[in-house]
């Protein structure tokens, strides 16, 4: 097919209702990139010869490397067909621009799966007919439903059941129907939930106007009617799943090019077996069997004992079977002449002479289905049919999208229009959403390239010829013998013919382009909008920091590896967006308005940050380039963080091994542009305490286990801590509701604004911990009931009654998984979930005696720092509850005022409280809790053992095996430590050949080592086992003494060497 001109793909844009936004989503290797070949090749970009081989949107060359995508790119495509305006009128050519996102399957990079889903309509989901459903396959199935995207199922790589499993046609319909129900259990388990989640708001809803009925003493008559106008609505389900003969599964072979719809064959055997087109595309998947005697359709019921065939099986897959076996089958491969000569015949088509001599079976086959059932046509159609335009999904999705979105009830009203009914014009609202920024280096700018076969300027002919001269002077000085003298060599030289290098090598900079969607309106070059960050809320347009106006310098169409200038863009199209740099972090709205506009942040990100690697350049000299290139590249890059720690670490936080690779690769080449070395990884560990049932006796067996009486330097202030683990439960529902708690501390700001001592500091700024997952907010009352709950029930809901009203903080950050609790008997500190705002007094008045409570907020500062820093490697702790039973303040004699006497004493009081909460700390069992990743490998039996070995080693945990049914392969569900992955792909990769492949993805912390760093043999038993020396290797002492090495921390415990006699000398 001919090269489609850019401008004519411009031209298409105009036309929203012909235009189709679509993205492919699958998991790793399952075949995205090569079905976007296939399409393509339709288009003229690539030889169809090359589809499924070139991978041409992998345009990285670490990519083309490792096999697989890394990066989202967009390319839009040209498709012409015919369509009937209407049921009886004659088709006519109608043409359309499909706007496609190829985005990555491997874990690593989901945050790319979630940039690339907000700015589509709809999606192609691919599933491998032999792996089944995956981990990252339930995955962007949950993105394509948090998104309100439209899926269309594509069941991939079913050459393998023909090649691989030497399936039959009936034991492949089987298998297929197994895959579509598991793929739509998936479907149906999302909307369950939330109809369990909607039905428990509509009880909530009629419960409360029922008893604000009750309340205003109405007759029981309107309370029923009250109640009865609330009707449960039941939502039908039925539109949700994938069925073929809804048109919404396509069958496919990426690496054979060639897909099917039901409706493909439907029309196909229509004349032939005289059944409408309609009826056909009901009864060809499924229980129908066609009768062979009187050509009719028959149920299971009426089968009658006879061993039919499914129409699916007879109709379809036998004919797919029949390519193969007259292609690939028969003797050593070779395939069957007299059954391919049948096939031809019966299809009409005919085979080039060079295609049928050729030795390569493959050539041959891959050319009958390309004549017979191309893979672009199926996926087309089928994408034009059953994906809505923008027009039709912006109505869809967008007012329930508005809705969530920050101050929605301050969206101005001809936004809101503008944007749910797609109007277009100049004079309406521009809003578009930007969800990541890409780098493009100046060379690849669609103003810096030179049309192939225009004729050459003067000005760059000189400069090509000059180029040229230099090259030819360089490579005849290279082949001289070298051997003239200094004098001579001097004599020749002149300095016109020196080029100086840096003329030569010019910096080719990097430029970051926006990848936006259009929503409303129509954008041209140099028309100026306004940067609405992440945090923005139309409720408050003013509020710092306030919206940037900028101007749009360059409009891109994205073709893939390259880009096309566009000097306006309509609503509903995808498009690049030049003029952002510096003024967009990772993703924001452009809008036109400021007062009343919308902020359509918030792409939900899967994969959170969780390997950190210390940078540092190889030349010192570099560190300002390289502090550069860090910045540009998180920019540039939707999942990676940069942060400068207080000890000068330049710190660089990635998704995983495989990002922290392309990330450093990116920094080295294109960022930076230097040498970069990275230390080792930096995992983030948690401690907490236990009670285990070997523990050494309590401290002070008459205040009980935990508790600690100290008294500061000056001896003017005594305080009593008890320290207690936390029930797991509540530990677990703290952890999942860090939003909530930070949304109670901003709603009660009026406690904290009079707190204005110089004591608090960043530390405890309200800010939610990075590593644990945001849940959907609860209101004050509900956290406290559901609070209150869990520490009333579950199996330590000793000692916990009444706890609630006593809370004083959360930590560390304020928004952490530990409690302070006021037990004093003044309660003297403010409470969280106080009705009223309390006195704390934390200045006192002239005149004024000093007492506990102007200590408060000392005592709280110095439990956020002891949660920040836990006494085993200064890492964050969990789990712990720390309650303050006594604060008592010595009466002196001293004449100083209150005032004095604070200052002094704050340091005092903060130093004696985390020395309280430390030994508290460890009169209990501490534990390390280790980040884990849960991993998903799938493997063949043969090397299943190999795979356990290697899960072994790194300490893994296997969780569950099972067996792919109609396949050879396993899957193995498992737990591994963070700090035990590195290598771990490569190394797996390694051992089983390339067979099994891990997908590792962060599941939150556990205390994987159920042991004590500082244990020692103490019982009797003990040390006649071990010894004094306890010379088992204590592994949670180990992972503790890593830390603390890496932060300079002192490192207890002996060295190497126990004896100089006993070490090996270097001859045995």
């Amino acid at each position: 097919m001919p090269v489609v001109t850019p401008e004519k793909l411009a031209s298409l844009q105009r036309h929203a209702d012909d235009i189709r936004n679509i993205c492919i989503l699958a998991h790793v290797d399952h075949g995205k990139t090569s079905l976007t070949d296939a399409l393509l090749a339709t288009n003229g970009i690539i030889s169809p010869k090359l589809a499924g081989k070139i991978r041409y949107l992998d345009s990285r060359p670490d990519e083309q490397i490792r096999g697989i995508t890394m990066e989202s790119s967009a390319i839009s495509l040209y498709f012409s067909m015919l369509r009937r305006p209407a049921p009886d009128a004659q088709p006519i050519p109608k043409e359309y621009l499909i706007n496609l996102i190829d985005s990555p399957g491997h874990i690593d990079f989901s945050s790319e799966v979630s940039t690339a889903s907000r700015l589509c309509d709809g999606a192609a989901v691919l599933v491998d007919a032999v792996e089944g459903v995956c981990s990252q396959t339930v995955t962007v199935l949950r993105q394509t439903w948090t998104e309100k995207l439209k899926p269309l199922l594509v069941i991939n790589k079913i050459d393998r059941l023909v090649t691989e499993l030497k399936m039959t046609p009936g034991e492949a319909y089987i298998h297929l129907s197994k895959l579509l129900e598991q793929v739509n259990a998936v479907l149906g388990s999302f909307f369950q939930g939330e109809r369990m989640e909607e039905d428990l708001n509509w009880r909530e809803r009629m419960d409360e106007r029922v008893a604000a009925a009750a309340a205003r003493e109405v007759k029981l008559g309107d309370v029923e009617s009250e109640a009865g106008d609330l009707q449960f609505e039941e939502r039908d389900d039925e539109e949700l799943y994938f069925a073929p003969e809804k048109n919404n599964v396509i069958f496919s072979s990426a690496v054979d090019g060639w897909a099917f719809t039901v409706r493909q064959f439907a029309s196909l055997y229509e004349k032939k077996l005289g059944i409408k087109r309609s009826i056909m595309e009901k009864v060809l998947w499924g229980d129908f069997y066609l009768d062979p005697k009187t050509k009719k359709v028959l149920g299971r019921k009426h089968l009658k004992g006879r061993n039919l065939k499914p129409m699916f099986v007879q109709l379809v897959l036998e004919q797919v079977w029949a390519v193969y076996q007259a292609t690939t089958g028969g003797d050593h491969g070779k395939g069957d002449p007299v059954l391919l000569g049948k096939i031809t015949k019966s299809l009409n088509i005919t085979i080039p002479p060079h295609i049928t001599k050729s030795r390569d079976p493959r050539l041959l086959l891959t050319a009958v289905f390309s004549s017979w059932l191309p893979l672009s046509t199926a996926v087309l159609v089928s994408v034009v049919e059953s994906l809505p335009s923008p027009k039709v999904a912006q109505e869809e999705r967008l007012p329930e999208m508005l809705e969530d979105s920050p101050g929605s009830s301050y969206i101005a009203a001809s936004v809101k229009d503008a944007m749910i009914n797609f109007k277009t014009s100049k004079s309406d609202p521009v809003v578009a959403y930007v969800s990541k920024m890409v780098s493009i280096p100046e060379s690849e700018l669609p103003e810096n390239k030179r049309r192939t076969g225009g004729q050459l300027s003067a000005i760059e002919a000189r400069e090509l010829a000059r180029r040229k001269r230099a090259e030819f002077a360089r490579a005849q000085a290279a082949e001289g013998n070298g051997l003239d003298d200094l004098a001579t060599a001097l004599d020749s030289t002149t300095i016109n013919d020196f080029v100086p290098e840096s003329e030569e090598k010019k910096v080719d900079r990097e430029h970051l382009i926006g990848f936006a969607r259009m929503y409303s309106g129509t954008l041209s070059v140099g028309d100026s909008l306004y940067v609405l960050p992440p945090k923005f809320s139309p409720a408050n347009p003013h509020a710092s920091p306030e919206p940037q106006e900028v101007t749009v310098t360059a409009l891109y169409m994205l073709m893939g590896r390259n880009l096309e200038s566009l000097d306006s863009v309509p609503a509903g199209v995808v498009f690049g967006i030049g003029g952002l740099d510096g003024h967009i972090l990772k993703s924001g709205t452009l809008c036109s308005q400021l007062e009343g506009s919308v902020n359509l942040a918030g792409v939900s990100m899967i994969g959170k940050p969780i390997v950190r690697v210390a940078l540092e350049p190889v030349n010192p000299a570099d560190l300002d380039k390289m502090i550069e290139g860090l910045k540009l590249l998180v920019r540039s890059d939707p999942c990676a963080e940069y942060e400068q720690f207080e000890s000068g670490e330049h710190v660089l936080l990635t998704a995983g091994e495989l990002h922290l690779e392309r990330c450093l690769t990116d920094l080295k080449e294109r960022f930076a542009k230097c040498d970069i070395q990275a230390g080792e990884a930096i995992v983030p560990y948690r401690e907490t305490i236990v009670r285990a049932d070997e523990m050494r006796p309590p401290a002070n067996k008459e205040l009980g286990r935990g508790v600690v009486i100290s008294v500061t330097n000056s001896k003017q202030v005594s305080i009593t801590i008890r320290v207690r683990p936390l029930p797991a439960n509540v530990t677990e529902f703290l952890l999942k509701n860090p939003g909530s708690i930070k949304r109670l501390y901003s709603e009660r700001k009026a406690l904290d604004t009079e707190e204005d001592n110089g004591v608090e500091g960043e530390q405890q700024s309200i800010e939610a911990d990075e590593d644990v997952l945001e849940g959907k907010c609860l209101s004050i009352d509900e956290l406290k009931k559901e609070l209150q709950a869990s520490l009333e029930s579950g199996k330590e809901r000793e000692g916990w009654g009444g706890i609630i009203d006593k809370i004083a903080a959360f930590g560390p950050r304020r928004t952490g998984p530990n409690l302070l609790i006021d037990a004093t008997e003044d309660g003297c500190f403010p409470k969280v979930f106080a009705p009223e705002k309390q006195e704390d007094g934390t200045a006192p008045k002239a005149g004024e005696t000093l007492h506990a409570s102007h200590l408060c907020d000392k005592v709280t500062y110095a439990f956020q720092l002891s949660m920040n820093q836990g006494p085993l490697c200064n890492e964050p702790v969990q789990g712990v509850a720390v309650i303050i039973e006594d604060l008592t303040i010595a009466p002196t004699d001293e004449e100083a005022s209150a005032r004095d006497r604070l200052g002094r004493l704050t340091g005092e009081v903060i130093k004696t409280v985390q020395y309280c909460i430390r030994q508290g700390f460890l009169d209990w069992s501490p534990r390390l809790m280790l980040a884990m990743y849960s991993c998903e490998i799938q493997a063949s039996t043969e090397v299943l053992g190999r795979v356990y070995e290697v899960l072994t080693r790194r300490r893994g945990r296997v969780l569950s095996e099972q067996m792919k049914e109609g396949t050879p392969f396993f899957t193995i569900q498992s737990t591994i430590p963070v700090a035990e992955s590195f290598g771990f792909a490569d190394e797996m990769r390694k051992r089983t050949s390339g067979a099994a492949q891990p997908q590792l993805i962060f599941a939150g912390f556990e205390v994987l080592v159920d042991e004590d760093p500082f244990w020692q043999p103490f019982t009797e038993d003990d040390l006649e086992d071990l010894g004094e020396l306890a010379d088992r290797e204590n592994v949670a002492k180990r992972y503790m003494d890593g830390v603390r090495r890496r932060k300079g921390l002192l490192v207890e415990g002996r060295g190497q060497r126990v004896a100089a006699e006993k070490q090996k000398t270097l001859k045995r």
